[in-house]
């Protein structure tokens, strides 16, 4: 029998998820909690019946709330019922998309791994799959690896075994609808070990009509929040050489009295200091939330800006001496694929929490 619980959050799901919780139990699950996440009045017949059931729990939302908010009671909701018997949960859509073997795949890699986030991935070069959920999670998959580092097969599955010790965290983590299963790969990029991918079996009914998944609101959710860390890191920088300006254009009036290049030298140097101090603790706490050691990420950030600096200087010189273009327009160039490299660098190095 199994103990770690089963979480499918449903609206309005179809009349087979009654024969769907059945085979769960038959194959040994004790724990089912269904969300009701305020499904019609007429669909409702659907919890009623499996909540006579002892093996499932059915929390029951007024209006609908979203998948995410769904999924946060329902972590909560196990994390007080139970205490510690459980290696962790299984999250589960309710339109029959996952196969019972593939939950109990799930289930036993859980119970090996309980320090990591175990995906259930679909194979999207499957004819079988819609033309949209294939692009859509291709576009996305690319995207993700390009921000974050990692490579998801499937970053839209909803079959994942999330072990008990990231329940806490997940349930602190924003996002109402499906967007919050985008931000727990976000947060376990950034705080966790990379998730282990199984296959699964690629099940689509009716080409998946039976999604409550909105194309445009919810795609902008969740490209909002992929793109969050990326927007920050330049929102910091320019707020950075603004700060950058200001301090420099203050520093010089207490400076007048000195020769000019001794007081521009001077004003610079103080400027810098402060920017550079300023884009560091806003880049770790704002941007990639680090909870490493300020005080080893400072020395890398710092060697960084030393490399960046010097590379900025000798590739603008290289770049002139090959093609004689405009300096300033050269050093954009450069600028600003540093600038790119930089954002990568800091997030694999200089920000690593270990």
């Amino acid at each position: 029998m199994y103990k770690d619980p089963i979480i499918i959050p449903a609206l309005d799901p179809p009349d087979s998820l009654t024969d769907y919780v059945g085979e769960l139990i038959g194959s040994g699950f004790e724990r089912i909690v269904l969300i009701d996440d305020g499904s019609r009045a007429d669909r409702r017949s659907v919890f009623g019946a499996l909540a006579a059931r002892q093996e499932v729990s059915v929390l029951r939302h007024a209006v609908n709330l979203g998948k995410g908010r769904a999924l946060k009671d329902a972590f909560n909701y196990v994390l007080t019922a139970w205490e510690d018997d459980y290696a962790g949960v299984i999250t589960v859509d309710s339109d029959g998309q996952h196969t019972v073997q593939d939950v109990i795949r799930l289930q036993d890699e859980l119970e090996k791994r309980q320090n990591v986030l175990l995906l259930g991935t679909r194979d999207f070069s499957d004819p079988a799959v819609p033309f949209k959920s294939r692009k859509g999670n291709r576009i996305t998959s690319g995207v993700f690896r390009l921000l974050y580092g990692q490579y998801l097969r499937d970053t839209q599955t909803g079959l994942r075994a999330i072990p008990k010790s990231f329940l806490g965290p997940y349930m602190a983590l924003s996002g109402e609808r499906f967007e919050y299963e985008m931000n727990m790969l976000i947060y376990n990029a950034r705080h966790a070990p990379v998730p282990v991918q199984i296959p699964i079996r690629t099940v689509y009914f009716d080409n998946n009509s039976q999604t409550h998944f909105r194309p445009f609101a919810d795609s902008f959710k969740i490209y909002r929040l992929i793109f969050a860390g990326f927007f920050k890191y330049i929102l910091a920088s320019l707020s950075s050489a603004l700060l950058d300006l200001a301090v420099f254009r203050l520093a010089l009036v207490p400076l007048g009295s000195l020769k000019d290049s001794t007081a521009i030298v001077a004003a610079t140097v103080i400027a810098r200091v402060i920017s550079s101090l300023y884009n560091f603790f806003v880049n770790r706490s704002a941007v990639f939330g680090s909870r490493g050691s300020a005080p080893r990420q400072m020395v890398r950030y710092y060697a960084l800006c030393v490399v960046q600096l010097a590379l900025s200087a000798g590739l603008v010189v290289l770049l002139n001496s090959l093609l004689g273009w405009n300096k300033t327009l050269e050093k954009a160039i450069v600028d600003s694929v540093l600038f790119l490299i930089s954002y990568q660098i800091q997030r694999v190095w200089v920000f690593k929490e270990s």
